[in-house]
């Protein structure tokens, strides 16, 4: 087994990629590769790696890790020690809803197309680390990435200035800590009538060098980036994030709605990048499980709100200028995330960063045509209305 391991990562770095490439039996000869991967809460630096799922043996304990794509980031022991801890909650759903969402989109490839499953450290291994799942040049996904993220590591100068900045009280003669897990996720799917789906949900803690100064708080949403609008797809959408909402409170929806369409506005465009979902941040409560609870049905809710429309329209006929669509519109999607994007922002001011970790959102093809505009009345001309002019889909 160390001689195969040995021999993957010696061919990752002939690769033309900076990432660890990890050859697994799992996939076909176009899948060996590993993509760049998103961390929820900023890039890392690659330590060690893990490729293939969990097998049926691997138990410890009362927890069953077959469950999960990959062992827990943090020690078995300590997880199984502090069910009520909420650092402890929240690695869990991320590894439950990692492994669902995996299984879920590859039962819509049916070239049997499986995620490599990369399991990694930070440069130190106290800090934490990671899962990496991507899925590569399949039938129905050009690239899926859905990664999770547990990391404990000092909170940068920057970081702190950040913060203070959205409302934080932190003493600026303090070093801190901060403590950080989620999930995210971006799907370029190969068929232009499949929309582009992102997801990211994650706590936040974070306290002084004397253990005081503590503040907690979760944030996500689930956006969907179709590329031409149907709209009874949009409806299913927003109808089974507005379930997951009014389960907890009826004025969320609205509320994460219009946050949504606000932070995913690309000003220079003057458009949105896609057609909404819900979005929030820096969410805090009198009781943390309240929040978790909600944090956990909008995580629950993705795989109802997505994947039926990928089964709807994953064989749809395809054009040659559909195609250079889609292509035009990730150009777009390129933009948002490298302009404005807070993951990718935080990444890039995370010490010891793995640049190819905070890029995995882009997609593998993208295209810019100089002063492109779709023809008045076309298909491609009623998307960009609705990115220009955000509707109230319900």
């Amino acid at each position: 087994m160390r001689r195969v391991a040995s021999k993957a990562l010696r061919t990752a770095f002939r690769t033309f990629t900076s990432v660890s490439a990890v050859e697994a039996p799992r996939v076909s000869r176009s899948h060996r590769f590993l993509g760049a991967t998103l961390i929820a809460s900023g890039g890392v630096l690659l330590y060690t790696s893990y490729s293939g799922c969990v097998s049926a043996a691997q138990k410890a304990g009362n927890m069953d890790v077959t469950k999960f794509m990959a062992q827990p980031i943090t020690n078995l022991e300590a997880l199984e020690a502090t069910p009520d801890d909420m650092k402890t909650k929240m690695e869990l759903l991320i590894m439950r809803i990692q492994k669902e969402f995996c299984q879920a989109l590859e039962n819509e490839d049916e070239d049997n197309s499986k995620f490599i499953v990369d399991r990694w450290s930070r440069h130190d291994p106290k800090e934490g680390g990671g899962i990496t799942c991507v899925l590569q040049d399949s039938k129905t996904f050009e690239k899926a990435g859905v990664n999770i993220t547990v990391m404990t590591a000092p909170l940068s100068k920057q970081l702190q200035a950040s913060m203070r900045a959205r409302g934080k009280e932190l003493p600026e003669d303090k070093k801190f800590k901060f403590f950080a897990a989620g999930i995210s996720s971006v799907i370029h799917p190969r068929n232009p009538h499949v929309p582009t789906i992102h997801f990211n949900y994650r706590y936040f803690e974070m306290q002084d060098e004397d253990g005081n100064n503590k503040h907690w708080w979760f944030g996500g949403g689930t956006d969907l980036t179709p590329y031409y609008l149907v709209e009874d797809d949009v409806k299913h959408f927003h109808s089974v994030l507005k379930a997951a909402c009014d389960t907890h409170d009826r004025q969320y929806y609205p509320k994460y709605k219009k946050w949504c369409d606000d932070y995913f506005f690309v000003t220079f465009r003057g458009e949105r990048r896609g057609v909404g979902g819900i979005f929030f941040d820096d969410l805090e409560g009198d009781n943390a499980n309240d929040v978790f609870a909600f944090v956990k049905d909008c995580a629950d809710s993705v795989i109802p709100s997505y994947i039926p429309i990928v089964k709807k329209h994953k064989n749809d006929a395809v054009t040659e200028a559909e195609r250079r669509w889609q292509l035009l519109r990730r150009g777009r999607y390129v933009e948002f995330n490298l302009v404005y994007d807070r993951g990718t922002k935080f990444g890039f001011a995370t010490p010891n960063a793995r640049i190819e970790s905070i890029l995995m959102s882009l997609p593998l093809h993208a295209r810019w045509e100089y002063m492109h505009k779709p023809e008045p009345g076309s298909p491609e001309y009623k998307l960009t209305e609705v990115l220009k002019n955000p509707k109230d889909w319900l």
